[in-house]
């Protein structure tokens, strides 16, 4: 019997973007997913020299931005639980929440790659969850001489040039966001006036 698929896709989204959702689209397609679950981090101990905003924002835009969509969901566990948001943590929920019947597929990005190692328990991640990379056009895997880049399964996504900082610079200096952010995201952070100092 083949297990179902499912995607988790972490981050601090700090906007969510159309960067994010096209890529979560192609790698739910491509690597047959039954949905893909985006966790937004609370506390991300590789985010520690920015301050973030306040995670509540954070995961009311991810739920705008994919509100209508039955294939992607929100998953606030990271919020819930106190301390570092290690991915290692949020894997072993996960598998005890959907049991042996689900496989999960962790998606991260390509800047990712090398920086797993330095993550909480990095093998244990990959008897978790199977590891997919999100690729760029012209990214070879080979080049990085990544550790655990064998255990990786990589997936070419369409290159998308939007940054979540580049979004917070554009509206600190009163530039637009529309088309880089869903209609609804970009409502949120004009009510809510975020970014702007």
């Amino acid at each position: 019997m083949n297990k179902r698929k499912i995607g988790i896709f972490g981050g601090t989204f700090d906007p969510i973007h159309l960067g994010h959702l096209i890529t979560a689209q192609e790698v739910r397609i491509t690597h047959g997913l039954k949905k893909v679950i985006f966790v937004p981090s609370a506390d991300p101990p590789h985010k520690a020299r920015r301050p973030l905003t306040r995670a509540g924002d954070r995961l009311r835009m991810a739920a705008l931005a994919i509100e209508g969509d039955p294939r992607f969901e929100l998953s606030s566990i990271e919020l819930e639980r106190p301390g570092k948001s290690y991915t290692v943590d949020t894997l072993r929920q996960m598998r005890e929440s959907f049991g042996p019947e689900v496989e999960l597929c962790f998606i991260i990005g390509t800047d990712n790659v090398p920086e797993i190692r330095t993550w909480k328990e990095p093998e244990r991640i990959f008897d978790l969850a199977e590891v997919i990379v999100a690729t760029r056009p012209g990214f070879d895997p080979h080049e990085m001489n990544a550790p655990f880049a064998e255990r990786m399964t990589f997936i070419p996504t369409p290159e998308i040039a939007i940054s979540s900082t580049e979004i917070r610079q554009r509206v600190k200096r009163g530039q637009p966001i529309r088309y880089w952010v869903p209609k609804e995201v970009e409502r949120y952070v004009e009510e809510k006036r975020l970014y702007v100092g």
